[in-house]
């Protein structure tokens, strides 16, 4: 299955205390977080288009550093959502994988199983178990203890229909709401379904510098 890939890069690394994009930050072998995103993607012959969306102040050094025929590089907007948005109107595939720039981790055994399960849906997420107990906490006290069974940590790649993606977007766009993840706005604004693929607890974001191997 044919894709775009929508790699979201805008970050500004202040909890990893750079002072610069974290997407920058080098890895082993010189690659740099981006880098090494990208790479999955470019080595994948499916992947026909990779989109990278950042900040206008790191546009140009995006640029410079991958600029090869498959790859279009967009200006950012002032929310993830909004440089989603932005990404979206370059896509031309018509199934899209929006991924984190900032989890370069992931793996084709992973994407095997999303473009899977995208021969039969619209929509798809990567996510794994929650581990941990969790509580309801409110004023400092706890109020419940929530039943883990029923939760997952949501990753990505997510994987949608294209025009669905869109379509959901626009209207988010127009109610002026924020999303948490893609996959919120097809909640909110489809009666689409959306399948959860297991993912990896490897396939972690870099926030902080103990994310870093």
């Amino acid at each position: 299955m044919n894709y775009s890939v929508l790699i979201v890069a805008g970050g500004k690394g202040e909890r990893m205390g750079l002072g610069y994009n974290k997407v920058f930050y080098p890895l082993k072998d010189g690659m740099t977080v981006l880098d090494m995103t990208v790479k999955l993607f470019v080595d994948d012959v499916r992947c026909k288009q990779l989109v990278i969306v950042t900040n206008p102040h790191d546009l140009h050094k995006v640029t410079q550093t991958h600029e090869m025929g498959r790859i279009v590089n967009v200006g950012g907007g002032a929310t993830r959502q909004d440089s989603v948005y932005n990404g979206l109107m370059c896509v031309t595939e018509d199934i899209v994988l929006v991924h984190d720039a900032a989890r370069p981790y992931c793996t084709i055994e992973l994407i095997d199983e999303l473009l899977l399960a995208m021969e039969t849906e619209q929509a798809a997420f990567l996510a794994i178990d929650v581990k941990d107990t969790v509580k309801e906490v409110k004023d400092g006290y706890v109020v419940k203890t929530i039943n883990r069974e029923c939760l997952k940590n949501a990753q990505t790649p997510q994987a949608f229909k294209t025009s669905l993606l869109l379509d959901c977007i626009h209207q988010a766009q127009e109610d002026n709401f924020k999303a948490t993840d893609d996959a919120q706005l097809i909640e909110r604004y489809s009666n689409v379904p959306i399948k959860v693929v297991k993912g990896s607890y490897d396939n972690i974001k870099i926030t902080t510098p103990e994310d870093v191997r």
